[in-house]
């Protein structure tokens, strides 16, 4: 049998209390027979249930993270202070990689890694990704130990799970609780796909692994919520899962940035009164408020004020969980969607798309281009301006929503689809543009 199995044979030590001594063989025997692996691993040395066996393995490679941030003073520079603190989980020893939350390291100047037999390091930033709130650092070092990481969606409700880091100022912390529930969402629009558990986590935590009973890394503490003053644990804590995990922390070490999948989409998440709104009864979904010219959320029919419920066979709570399945996705993957319209239920394919649009986008109905959408116009010749993007160099350049582009490198322009080309034509030149605005010819360069 294994490490983690129950031994028959110790069965009279587990049942030594309330008289059931002698009744411990025949249950032993009983229940060897209904379950051939045992429910809980027990060492039978010390006669104990344990999970310490699993886990023992695992905690070395659990350090503790210090951030130090510029203090002012003319030495700061050289002596800045602890501004704030968390825990790191090493994933590979050889090269020193040290996962972490991005809001452990957020605004540091220097960073320090403690680890559980006494020695410090300095570490280097690798990377940070504040969407996921993941961070890598390295260390240079020997003798490191790593933990084992498994993929987070094997995991289940019930299943045991073990916190692991250095919270309220404590030396290295061990703390069991069960996962209380996956795919949860909700604090926000950003990146949301988190593990829930019931490990007590506290502040110090962050960053820290997420262990199951066999020492297994599924993933990293980074947030709680709790209805007490001061923050403190209520049972309710949530860990990035590694599905997401590996994804960041792979692009950070090949580029130090993170680059997303993207279904040119605009999302918001369903909330009650928009649900009232628009007759239904769930509030649970991502709101479609605008589909990108020629994007692949365009090319699978969805349309302003379509709610996903569904995609790639999971259930979407709000904008952040579709964000979390698209934003992992490699460019090219198809994802499966079940949308409501009207309150009925229908379902379509999206294509994953690379995280860099194409300077000029096509659609069916509109055209996007150098900071302008453009459509065309009710009647007449040209292609209208009907959204100018904010800060753009279309808008330092002048243009305004409502204008009609006539003319664009000397050439009367048809429609959209030929200004579109055109503009696609030229790459980096400055486009000279003549619009129509208030039955006037006005005369723009159409800047990149």
């Amino acid at each position: 049998m294994t490490k983690h199995s129950l031994l028959a044979g110790a069965a009279l030590a587990i049942f030594s209390f309330s008289g059931m001594a002698q009744a411990a063989p025949v249950m032993a025997a009983s229940a060897a027979v209904q379950s051939p692996v045992a429910a809980m691993p027990y060492d039978a040395r010390r006669g104990v249930f344990t999970f310490a066996a699993g886990l023992e393995e695992s905690l070395p490679a659990v350090v503790q993270v210090t951030t130090l941030g510029q203090s002012r003073g003319p030495s700061s520079a050289r002596n800045p202070k602890p501004s704030q603190g968390g825990s790191g989980v090493i994933i590979d020893a050889r090269e020193g990689i040290i996962v972490t939350n991005h809001h452990v390291i957020e605004n540091g100047q220097k960073f320090t890694v403690d680890l559980i037999d006494g020695r410090l390091f300095d570490a280097t930033l690798i990377g940070a990704d504040k969407a996921t709130d993941i961070a890598v650092l390295k260390i240079d070092a020997t003798g490191l130990s790593q933990v084992t990481t498994v993929d987070s969606d094997t995991l289940r409700s019930g299943d045991l799970a073990f916190a692991v880091g250095y919270p309220l100022g404590l030396d290295q912390t061990l703390t069991m609780g069960v996962i209380s529930g996956l795919n949860r969402s909700g604090m926000g629009d950003a990146i949301e796909d988190y593990i829930q558990t019931d490990a007590a986590v506290n502040s110090g935590n962050s960053g820290g692994p997420l262990l199951d009973s066999r020492g297994r890394l599924i993933g990293i503490n980074t947030a709680i919520l709790s209805g007490g003053f001061g923050g403190g644990n209520d049972g309710i804590a949530f860990a990035v899962p590694t599905r997401i995990m590996m994804f960041v922390v792979d692009q950070l070490r090949a580029s130090g940035e993170v680059k997303r999948g993207r279904v040119g989409l605009g999302l918001g998440s369903l909330t009650a009164e928009r649900a009232r709104e628009i007759g239904l009864n769930i509030v649970r979904g991502a709101v479609v408020y605008d589909v990108e010219p020629g994007s692949s959320g365009e090319q699978a029919g969805l349309k302003p004020g379509d709610v996903l419920t569904r995609i790639q066979g999971r259930p979407v709570a709000n904008a952040g969980s579709v964000q979390a399945t698209v934003g992992i996705a490699q460019a090219g993957t198809r994802m499966p969607v079940v949308y409501l319209r009207d309150g009925r239920e229908a379902s379509t394919q999206l294509t994953v798309e690379p995280s860099d649009p194409a300077a000029v986008r096509l659609g069916a109905q509109a055209a996007i281009a150098r900071g302008l959408t453009l459509r065309n116009p009710a009647s007449g010749r040209g292609a209208q301006i009907a959204v100018v993007e904010a800060g753009s160099s279309a808008a330092a350049a002048g243009f305004e929503a409502g204008d009609v582009v006539v003319q664009a490198n000397g050439a009367e322009i048809v429609d959209m689809k030929d200004l579109a080309q055109r503009l696609q034509a030229a790459g980096e030149a400055v486009v000279p543009i003549i619009v129509l605005r208030d039955h006037e010819r006005v005369e723009i360069d159409l800047p990149v």
